[in-house]
Protein backbone atom coordinates (compact mmCIF):
# COMPACT_ATOMS: atom_id res chain seq x y z
CA UNK A 1 0.00 0.00 0.00
CA UNK A 2 1.31 3.59 -1.06
CA UNK A 3 2.13 5.79 1.81
CA UNK A 4 -0.13 9.11 1.11
CA UNK A 5 -0.78 12.32 3.00
CA UNK A 6 -4.92 12.59 3.87
CA UNK A 7 -4.94 15.63 1.78
CA UNK A 8 -3.53 14.50 -1.43
CA UNK A 9 -6.84 11.78 -1.20
CA UNK A 10 -8.90 14.96 0.02
CA UNK A 11 -7.92 17.25 -3.09
CA UNK A 12 -7.81 14.26 -5.66
CA UNK A 13 -11.32 13.60 -4.94
CA UNK A 14 -12.63 16.69 -4.67
CA UNK A 15 -10.76 16.70 -8.45
CA UNK A 16 -12.23 13.86 -9.40
CA UNK A 17 -15.98 15.21 -8.61
CA UNK A 18 -15.84 18.67 -10.10
CA UNK A 19 -14.07 16.92 -13.17
CA UNK A 20 -16.11 13.84 -13.59
CA UNK A 21 -17.36 14.54 -17.13
CA UNK A 22 -14.00 15.45 -18.33
CA UNK A 23 -12.89 12.27 -20.20
CA UNK A 24 -9.55 13.26 -21.27
CA UNK A 25 -8.35 13.60 -17.82
CA UNK A 26 -9.49 10.11 -16.03
CA UNK A 27 -6.57 8.09 -17.04
CA UNK A 28 -3.93 10.32 -15.69
CA UNK A 29 -6.15 11.12 -12.63
CA UNK A 30 -7.22 7.37 -12.31
CA UNK A 31 -3.29 6.46 -12.61
CA UNK A 32 -2.44 9.75 -9.44
CA UNK A 33 -5.63 7.86 -7.39
CA UNK A 34 -3.79 4.28 -7.52
CA UNK A 35 -0.80 5.81 -6.51
CA UNK A 36 -2.42 7.44 -3.63
CA UNK A 37 -3.56 4.23 -2.75
CA UNK A 38 -7.16 4.60 -3.96
CA UNK A 39 -9.17 1.37 -5.47
CA UNK A 40 -11.19 1.45 -8.05
CA UNK A 41 -14.08 1.88 -6.01
CA UNK A 42 -12.90 5.13 -4.16
CA UNK A 43 -12.24 6.32 -7.59
CA UNK A 44 -15.83 5.82 -8.61
CA UNK A 45 -17.50 7.13 -5.86
CA UNK A 46 -15.02 10.15 -5.56
CA UNK A 47 -16.26 10.87 -9.39
CA UNK A 48 -20.18 10.85 -8.09
CA UNK A 49 -18.93 13.09 -5.41
CA UNK A 50 -18.69 10.95 -2.42
CA UNK A 51 -16.29 9.21 -0.54
CA UNK A 52 -16.45 6.31 1.71
CA UNK A 53 -14.25 8.31 4.44
CA UNK A 54 -16.63 11.21 6.55
CA UNK A 55 -14.10 13.82 6.57
CA UNK A 56 -13.54 13.36 2.43
CA UNK A 57 -16.94 13.66 1.94
CA UNK A 58 -17.05 16.71 3.86
CA UNK A 59 -14.85 18.31 1.99
CA UNK A 60 -16.48 17.31 -0.82
CA UNK A 61 -19.65 18.81 0.37
CA UNK A 62 -18.23 22.23 0.61
CA UNK A 63 -16.34 21.74 -2.32
CA UNK A 64 -18.91 21.04 -4.92
CA UNK A 65 -21.27 23.95 -3.24
CA UNK A 66 -18.24 26.10 -3.42
CA UNK A 67 -18.60 25.09 -6.69
CA UNK A 68 -22.34 25.28 -7.95
CA UNK A 69 -22.79 28.55 -5.96
CA UNK A 70 -25.17 26.33 -3.90
CA UNK A 71 -27.26 28.23 -1.04
CA UNK A 72 -25.94 25.53 0.47
CA UNK A 73 -22.43 26.73 1.30
CA UNK A 74 -22.56 28.39 4.22
CA UNK A 75 -24.13 25.16 5.98
CA UNK A 76 -21.28 22.85 4.10
CA UNK A 77 -18.71 25.31 5.35
CA UNK A 78 -20.48 25.06 8.88
CA UNK A 79 -20.16 21.04 8.64
CA UNK A 80 -16.63 21.04 7.62
CA UNK A 81 -15.38 23.44 10.79
CA UNK A 82 -17.77 21.28 13.11
CA UNK A 83 -15.60 17.83 11.67
CA UNK A 84 -12.80 19.89 12.10
CA UNK A 85 -11.85 22.14 9.41
CA UNK A 86 -10.39 25.23 10.31
CA UNK A 87 -11.45 28.32 8.80
CA UNK A 88 -7.94 28.54 6.36
CA UNK A 89 -8.95 25.16 5.05
CA UNK A 90 -12.31 25.94 4.39
CA UNK A 91 -11.47 28.59 2.51
CA UNK A 92 -8.77 26.85 0.74
CA UNK A 93 -11.24 23.79 -0.15
CA UNK A 94 -13.51 26.54 -1.94
CA UNK A 95 -10.75 28.00 -3.91
CA UNK A 96 -9.55 25.02 -4.74
CA UNK A 97 -13.01 24.20 -5.77
CA UNK A 98 -13.71 27.62 -7.87
CA UNK A 99 -10.56 26.84 -9.69
CA UNK A 100 -10.96 23.42 -10.86
CA UNK A 101 -14.85 24.11 -11.96
CA UNK A 102 -13.32 27.16 -14.50
CA UNK A 103 -10.63 24.90 -15.73
CA UNK A 104 -12.91 22.20 -16.48
CA UNK A 105 -15.25 24.92 -18.28
CA UNK A 106 -12.33 26.09 -20.52
CA UNK A 107 -11.65 22.19 -21.42
CA UNK A 108 -15.45 21.59 -21.74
Amino acid sequence: MTSSHPEDRIRLSIELALTAKDTQRQETQDAEARALGMSGAEIDAARRGRSFDAKTSIAMALAIASASGSSELAAERAKAQKAGFSEDECRLIEEFARKNTAQAAKHG
